[in-house]
């Protein structure tokens, strides 16, 4: 199939979506699109250029090597407002799942934390950074060097533990992992303050 360069770009910015804050490097684009690197570079070039043309809210950016998708600055402010308005106070069953694998399993990345879920966090991952529940710990020893998420200080207050010791039933630290006892002990814990959420009426929210 021979695709035109518009189509090149569309399945770009969809592999830089997808890869999320890992992001890409020409060389893994070029292999997975069968293309000459010098060709998506020209192309990522272009699409840079095309994306501050038209105002779009999201912007190509060049980390490290690597290329991400990411939101503008300027719009800050408006994210902040989203993150911390009353109408989203309290976590989605989305976000607890991936807080609890987080808290359980830390350090960890977001491809191991998915593999665990079986969707993508993306969302989650960004709701909880937002609320100071998840921060980065460093990096993983892999291609492309993932980020590792671990929990806050932030996670402790929210949680009233001193330690991470003192999450409930710690001893499944190094055991299996059941994804929906973890969350629920994480969700009993919180008490009264997500009295908004119960596991049975956002049982359909185990997507983002």
């Amino acid at each position: 199939m021979t695709l035109n360069f518009q189509q090149m770009k569309s399945i770009i910015e969809g592999l830089l979506f997808a890869s999320g804050d890992e992001g890409l490097d020409i060389k893994q684009i070029a292999e997975v699109m069968e293309l000459d690197a010098y060709v998506i570079k020209d192309l990522l070039k272009d699409m840079r250029t095309d994306f501050k043309r038209k105002g779009r809210g999201v912007q190509i950016v060049e980390v490290a090597g690597s290329y991400q998708l990411t939101t503008l600055a300027e719009h800050a402010p408006y994210f902040e407002r989203l993150a911390y308005s009353p109408s989203r106070s309290s976590l989605s069953q989305a976000a607890l799942e991936t807080l609890s694998i987080v808290a359980y399993k830390q350090p960890i990345t977001r491809v191991e934390i998915e593999e665990i879920r079986g969707v993508k966090c993306d969302r989650a991952l960004a709701t909880l950074t937002s609320k100071d529940l998840i921060t980065e710990v460093g990096r993983a020893d892999a291609v492309g060097r993932p980020i590792l998420y671990g929990t806050s200080k932030q996670f402790l207050e929210y949680f009233g533990l001193s330690s991470i010791q003192e999450l409930p039933d710690s001893a499944n630290f190094q055991g299996n992992f059941d994804l929906e006892e973890e969350t629920r002990m994480l969700f009993d814990r919180l008490g009264g303050d997500q009295k908004q959420l119960t596991l049975e009426d956002v049982s359909d929210e185990h997507g983002e």
